[in-house]
């Protein structure tokens, strides 16, 4: 359990827990991936509340992205595709593209996309059609923020999970108990926790009949209904939670969420807790997170607003706990580092994030990435210091300053050597460190092979020619700190 305090009363900035940039940038990292200089900045000047509600109002009010020409390609009854394999994996190129864009610019809406992904997990390998994965990531942007129920309701119809979870095989001849099985078990009630074996079935049974997706015809239907076939639908009678009827798919949702409304809150904001907040779960502010979720209907808006205003989300003891994924690490770098990108530095950071273990649209299995621990071993580690470290070589090579220039930015163009190594130390590092001798090293390591007497007599600056390679040995030096790991 947590040491932070379990209060989910508001935050309100006091002396002994002020409104900083260090808070501030919290709030960025966990919500979003990091706060620029002038995010941070911008935002000094606000109270929390009026943060955390601007940052959640700009997500509900951002549009779709707008569909690819290719977003209801088909191969059957019209072929669509020139060449199919080459084509979808130019446009899952370009889909995985635009949703990094979109969490460089979009902030909490998709990095919440990116949390659902890992949620509601289907895998693009299984089902391989550009309309399919388009749908599937359509779906999680636009209930990403709604009402939970509603969320699952739609992401069981989607084409992407029938096939991924066998629900498109699941007929009364022949009853598949996959999808059945991880509606209760990863959805929403948690594993065994409300239902039995027999639940299962019964509940399979009641989701029969939802055949219209195909990973061989790629054919894409706008409407539900013609995703279901109800020759094929078991038209009989079920006993699901000791009720007995003739369920059908809304049924089933009806008396998940009726019958067992208490799981399905805590279990999902036990979730939202270790993602957002920290992987020791602190079951007090998770039960009245929950509560706040069937107060509101399973509506998700409430529950965000409440933890991120919380007392307790802005606690010492949760700054700086969680492991950064790697689309957290590579994204949030470039975002907080003011780096500049194209299309082709964005489609490198999807494969380098592939590279260290987290794929967009492939999570490892059903469960998700398991995430925390999972993140870190010695190789991608080191491959976590060699990538942020190339990103910071090629912007310079194609002739940019960026270590420079934020350093001027947040040290006003200081010369001080020892107040631009702290300053770059605490705009990285969620905590800074945790004694002056580390910012001494940090120093030590910034000043480089130029000789002491130019930092004691003042003619030392950032638009030496040398302080390129200079800020290069710090970052360096930050890489390579455990804290640099953390959000």
């Amino acid at each position: 359990m947590s040491c932070a305090t379990s209060s989910l009363e508001a935050y309100i900035p006091s002396t002994d827990t002020p409104w900083n940039a260090r808070r501030i940038a919290h709030l960025y990292r966990r919500m979003a991936f990091g706060a620029t200089a002038e995010q941070i900045n911008q935002a000094l000047n606000m109270s929390p509340s009026a943060l955390v509600d601007q940052l959640i109002d700009q997500a509900i009010n951002l549009p779709l992205s707008t569909p690819p020409t290719w977003a209801e390609w088909t191969r059957q009854p019209v072929d669509d595709y020139t060449d199919f394999d080459d084509e979808t994996g130019q446009h899952y190129e370009e889909l995985s593209v635009r949703w990094v864009q979109d969490m460089l610019n979009n902030g909490f809406r998709d990095k919440l996309v990116l949390f659902w992904s890992n949620h509601f997990v289907t895998e693009w390998y299984n089902y391989y059609c550009s309309a399919y994965l388009y749908n599937y990531h359509k779906t999680l942007q636009e209930n990403a923020l709604g009402n939970f129920r509603t969320f699952v309701e739609a992401i069981g119809k989607t084409p992407a999970m029938l096939i991924y979870l066998n629900g498109n095989l699941n007929t009364a001849d022949e009853i598949n108990e996959n999808y059945g099985r991880e509606l209760m078990e990863l959805f929403t009630l948690g594993e065994n926790n409300g239902y039995t074996e027999e639940d299962v079935f019964e509940v399979s049974r009641a989701l029969t009949g939802w055949t219209g997706a195909s990973e061989e015809t790629c054919e894409f239907y706008e409407s539900d209904d013609q995703r279901f076939d109800p020759n094929v639908h078991d038209n009989s009678t079920k006993e699901i939670f000791g009720q007995t009827g003739n369920w059908g798919y809304d049924d089933v949702h009806e008396l998940i969420f009726t019958l067992r409304a208490t799981q399905v809150s805590e279990h999902i904001c036990s979730k939202i807790y270790r993602y957002f907040v920290n992987e020791d779960v602190d079951e007090e502010v998770v039960a009245g997170l929950a509560q706040t979720f069937r107060d509101n209907n399973f509506e998700l808006v409430p529950v965000f607003r409440q933890l991120f205003k919380s007392v307790h989300f802005f606690h010492e003891d949760v700054m700086g706990t969680r492991i950064k994924s790697p689309i957290e690490y590579l994204i949030g770098f470039l975002h907080v580092s003011g780096l500049p990108y194209n299309d082709e530095n964005l489609l490198n950071l999807s494969y380098a994030s592939d590279g260290l273990g987290q794929q967009l649209f492939v999570p490892v299995d059903v469960a998700g990435w398991p995430g925390y621990h999972a993140w870190i071993n010695e190789n991608t580690l080191t491959l976590r210091w060699d990538m942020v470290g190339g990103f910071i070589e090629d912007m310079e090579d194609d002739g940019y300053l960026p270590m420079v220039n934020l350093a001027k930015y947040l040290t006003n163009n200081s010369n001080d050597v020892a107040l631009i190594a702290r300053s770059m130390v605490d705009h990285f590092l969620p905590n800074g460190l945790p004694n002056p001798n580390e910012y001494d090293v940090a120093t030590d390591v910034l000043k480089g092979d130029i000789p002491e007497n130019y930092f004691l007599d003042g003619s030392w600056n950032l638009d030496w020619a040398e302080a390129r390679g200079q800020m290069r040995l710090l970052m360096g030096h930050l890489l390579r700190l455990p804290e640099f790991q953390l959000t």
